[in-house]
């Protein structure tokens, strides 16, 4: 079932990343030919879209209950598309949805500088990380509420003459 929920989540993921990151970017490379700086509305918005993009990826990134596909597959795609600009520049940027708005066009200044493909790999991370597959003990694997499985017998704890010096 978490599976199916990091899915959804990286879904989520990738229309943040294209909306929300696309949209920040723009807006905060717009700045200084607006003659504004970072401190202002328009700067203070971008960097708060930006910034919860960010926060977002660092909790599917880093969360250990989360499934590694909630930022895996996501970063796969960012990945594939880079290696398609790699070999097909044209190809790659016609496959930019909505190319004339603030989001298309901030993902593709993204695209074009590489930024994608570092979050790509620091997306893909968690794909290899064992422990992120399987559940850690609760009701999504079979255990009962403090962790440990029914099937399994209790250890006894180890003898009082161990623990002390």
């Amino acid at each position: 079932m978490r599976h199916w929920i990091g899915l959804g989540l990286a879904i989520a993921l990738a229309v943040a990343l294209f909306f929300g990151g696309g949209w920040g970017v723009t807006r905060m490379s717009a700045l200084p030919a607006e003659g504004l700086s970072l401190t202002s509305n328009r700067g203070l918005s971008a960097l708060g879209a930006l910034a919860g993009v960010g926060l977002l990826l660092g909790i599917l990134v880093a969360a250990p209950r989360i499934s590694p596909l909630a930022a895996g597959l996501p970063g796969l795609v960012l990945l594939a598309w880079t290696a398609l600009l790699g070999l097909s520049g044209t190809l790659a940027v016609r496959l930019i949805p909505l190319k004339q708005g603030p989001a298309g066009a901030g993902f593709h200044v993204m695209l074009v500088s590489g930024v994608l493909a570092l979050l790509g790999f620091a997306m893909i991370f968690p794909l290899f990380v064992p422990s992120r597959w399987w559940g850690s003990g609760g009701d999504d694997d079979g255990g009962d509420a403090d962790g440990e499985d029914e099937d399994e017998p209790r250890r006894p704890p180890p003898p009082a003459g161990l623990l002390s010096g």
